[in-house]
């Protein structure tokens, strides 16, 4: 019987349009923004100045505190300004504009694609050459990578679990990366296991992928300790709490960190950019992004320096459909509904998705109906109906007591709630009031 978590969940719609397009490698933007603040945590400091050269791979920013990352140019040519630029989220951020010329690489970056398995780095090295290369999680928390593989020294990891579930409909960057890159995501894996001195490593991959779990699982067996799980379909079975529930069947108490359970989970597509940080000195600079969506007339998946404009991907895939409603930065469930297509893409973007107008359309808000669906949905075991309400009322001082900072925003009780109440909304806003309360009293 095939695993999977054993509260709540969904079953959206997969809708993996882009399933099988090989990855392309997108066109070098005009102008590349890059944001420094692409990961959890504080935005990376500058350290170049308008007027200054750079090439690809040229770090242009350093990690501005503990859990912070540095970042690179994805471009070579001439520093523009430094300014601030509207973001996925909506609000203006500091970003780096560079105007391109050319495409001169950094000479210490290997550009040669001969597979090289052997490591000889010891644990502390490789976590040095993850925090240098500006690597984050590249599932969607983009929570800084060399933070991760150093726990507290409370924790002891005992394994690690490689999220390669691409649970979020539509999305297929994880996918198409597992099909063209095994080898390489193998020899990741192995250097993850070595910085956290584990012997046992998970890949967690759903059973709408055979092709992967086939080829991951063939691929594995010749590294040790690494072994595939395949597992039963169903939405967010990507979150790191439900990943680790459903391959070891460990519990993340509430507030506490994964670590609790002794996992370390990392995304299949962070394996990917480590083994290039470390066996060939890539810094993180590019991505795979799936650019998809019903009317739109080709979806594809792209290798994409971070920095371009969403639009430009768009463009590749045919353009803008007359009929759309939505452009969505990340997938239908978790992702946000981006201004305008000139967002530039950044590490955690996975995907754009245009809805088209019949998809974006709200269903008519109505009065709760007291038929708990949402509760039952609910892969942290809350109650969503009561937090909409709280929040509705400005009660955060009880949404804070109702566990709302254990909320992963998967969106599972919005999607089946037949009210059509926007509990996803009233959960994000409660958790950005809460977490600030929290943030005050520490401070006091």
């Amino acid at each position: 019987m095939l695993k999977t978590f054993s509260i709540g969940g969904v079953h959206p719609q997969e809708n993996k349009l882009s399933a099988h397009q090989p990855i392309v490698a997108a066109d070098v933007p005009a102008k590349a923004i890059i944001l420094l603040g692409q990961h959890i945590g504080a935005p990376a400091k500058p350290i170049v100045a308008k007027g200054d050269m750079v090439k690809v791979g040229t770090k242009i920013a350093d990690a501005n505190g503990f859990v912070s990352a540095a970042i690179h140019s994805s471009v070579s040519g001439k520093i523009a300004k430094i300014d601030s630029v509207i973001d996925a989220s909506g609000y203006a951020k500091p970003a780096i504009f560079i105007d391109v010329e050319g495409d001169e690489w950094e000479e210490s970056i290997d550009r040669d694609t001969t597979l090289i398995k052997e490591c000889s780095l010891s644990s502390e090295e490789i976590v040095k050459k993850i925090a240098d290369a500006g690597i984050v999680g590249l599932g969607g928390a983009c929570f800084p990578t060399q933070i991760k593989l150093c726990p507290p020294p409370s924790f002891t990891a005992e394994c690690l679990i490689i999220n390669a579930v691409e649970c979020e409909p539509y999305l297929t960057a994880d996918h198409q990366l597992m099909l063209e890159h095994a080898e390489e995501i193998m020899v990741g894996i192995s250097i993850l296991m070595k910085a956290i001195k584990v012997n046992k490593a998970f890949i967690g991959i759903e059973n709408n992928k055979p092709d992967a779990i086939e080829l991951m699982t063939k691929v594995a067996s010749t590294y040790a300790g690494i072994s595939v799980v395949p597992l039963k379909v169903k939405y967010p079975q990507g979150g790191e709490k439900q990943l680790i529930d459903a391959i070891i069947t460990r519990q993340v108490p509430s507030g506490a960190l994964p670590i609790a359970t002794g996992a370390v989970v990392q995304n299949v597509g962070t394996a990917f950019a480590v083994y290039e940080a470390v066996q060939k000195n890539k810094p993180l600079l590019e991505r795979v992004i799936t650019v998809t969506g019903k009317s739109l007339q080709k979806p594809s998946n792209f290798m994409a320096r971070i920095g371009t404009p969403m639009s430009q991907l768009i463009d590749a895939c045919g353009g803008l459909p007359e009929d759309t409603g939505k452009i969505i930065g990340g997938g239908p469930m978790m992702g946000k509904a981006l201004m305008n297509a000139e967002v530039p893409t950044a590490k955690g973007s996975s995907g754009i998705l245009i809805m088209n107008k019949k998809e974006a359309k709200r269903g008519e808000e109505r009065n709760c109906i007291r038929c708990s669906k949402c509760v039952s949905v609910c892969p942290m075991g809350l109650e969503p109906f009561l937090l909409g309400a709280l929040a509705e009322n400005k009660d955060f001082e009880r949404m804070e007591k109702e566990r709302i900072m254990d909320c992963i925003e998967c969106g599972s009780c919005q999607f089946t709630c037949p009210a059509y109440r926007p509990l996803l909304d009233y959960c994000r806003l409660g958790k950005s009031k809460v977490g600030a309360m929290i943030r005050a009293r520490q401070a006091k």
